[in-house]
């Protein structure tokens, strides 16, 4: 997959030497035709269900190598250490939108969507449900691409970009913490992170959730994708139970049932997102609208994680789609350059992300194709060294 990705830009997918044949392959074909064995489809299936919360048929190959691609490769996406699952905020990453609103003040606005933007006039017009009324030169939508069919807009939006929002689906999570006493799983050394395979098993992954300080033990797992949709039938305690007996098996421990709280969170059911963790693309659907993702409607220009080019899906994404959003908008008023409307993000000093290292078997060892060519090529070398043997030893007979 990796390899498949050093061929997509990041900034324009639908460039790609065979972007249309992998965009009309779901990831599903793929991995059928690149996993030789049941045990790594598996995996592989996995590792897509947790990173986009989809079903493999339900994803372009070309959306799903790309959106890997762009966060570092499989193995960056997928780490904890030196990964995306690396570091979280003492206190909760919500405290960033609260102390940006808290330097705004009452410019802030919230419960107040938006269900009409007019740029008939010399200003844009944006409407709220309320019925509250507002005026700008330019707007930044920063919502998922589907949730912009919630809005009316005047004039219309061209063609590409109405069918585009209609496409393109959020995915399917509910996020489960469940907390005990203490956390037990490291009196077995255990790290908390759990990968569980099976139809029967509702978290597919888990990790360690447990505040810096010790406090607060808790497992954080997440029912990914078609179990997410299945598991939605029972109630919130039939799912603790189910969460609990599963974490017992896994880490070999009766303490696992025995949990003092849980919480839970289905995106699904929140009307100003429709899903989570982010906005995924079916087949055929990037190479033929995903030009028009980022590109300005009139004033109108988008932002949010969906149109990143870097940690697209990810909080990293959502910052970078905002300031260049913001860049466009400062070019065309004529305050920058237009070569300046995209600038890599500085390296961060207090948390830099590393190289990613291989072992020499990671490096080396031969995919199964690799293997079974290299035992062909023994096999006919150890045949022609038998048969010269053979014959000098006298024990061929020419007829």
């Amino acid at each position: 997959m990796d390899e498949m990705g050093e061929e997509i830009p990041s900034d324009a997918p639908w460039k790609a030497p065979l972007a249309e044949e992998w965009d009309y392959m779901t990831m599903k074909e793929l991995l059928d035709k690149i996993c030789w064995t049941k045990s790594a489809k598996q995996l592989a299936t996995l590792f897509v269900n947790l990173c986009v919360t989809a079903e493999t048929h339900e994803v372009s190959a070309l959306w799903f190598l790309w959106y890997v691609k762009q966060c570092g490769g499989t193995t960056r996406i997928i780490s904890t250490t030196n990964g995306g699952q690396e570091r979280k905020f003492i206190g909760g990453s919500g405290q960033v939108s609260e102390r940006i609103m808290g330097l705004l003040g009452d410019r802030v606005k919230l419960e107040r969507p938006v269900i009409h933007i007019d740029q008939n006039g010399e200003n844009v017009v944006v409407e709220t449900l309320n019925h509250e009324i507002y005026e700008a030169k330019y707007v930044i939508s920063a919502i998922p691409p589907v949730l912009g069919m919630k809005i009316h807009y005047s004039p219309p939006l061209p063609m590409l970009r109405n069918q585009l929002i209609t496409r393109v689906p959020l995915g399917s999570v509910i996020k489960c913490i469940v907390y005990y006493k203490e956390p037990f799983w490291r009196k077995k050394d255990f790290c908390g992170t759990m990968i569980i395979e099976g139809e029967e098993a509702p978290i597919g992954y888990t990790l360690d959730d447990t505040k810096p300080d010790g406090t607060y033990a808790a497992i954080i797992g997440f029912i990914l994708s078609h179990k997410a949709r299945k598991l939605i039938r029972l109630t919130k305690e039939e799912r603790l139970k189910k969460l609990c007996e599963l974490y017992a098996k896994v880490l070999n421990s009766q303490e696992a049932l025995q949990p003092v709280h849980y919480e839970e969170k289905n995106w699904c059911e929140e009307q100003y997102s429709g899903g989570c963790y982010t906005t995924y693309f079916p087949p055929g659907i990037m190479t033929q609208y995903g030009r028009v993702l980022r590109q300005p409607v009139g004033r109108i220009f988008f932002a949010g994680t969906e149109t990143a080019s870097h940690w697209s899906g990810y909080m990293e994404g959502a910052v970078q789609a905002g300031e260049r959003a913001a860049r466009e908008i400062l070019h065309a008023v004529g305050k920058i350059p237009e070569d300046e409307i995209w600038q890599p993000e500085p390296e961060s000093t207090d948390v830099p992300a590393r190289p990613i290292t291989s072992t020499f078997l990671e490096r080396y060892l031969p995919s199964v194709p690799g293997l079974l060519k290299l035992l062909g090529l023994t096999t006919i070398f150890s045949a022609t060294a038998l048969g010269f043997l053979a014959h000098k030893r006298g024990l061929l007979v020419r007829f």
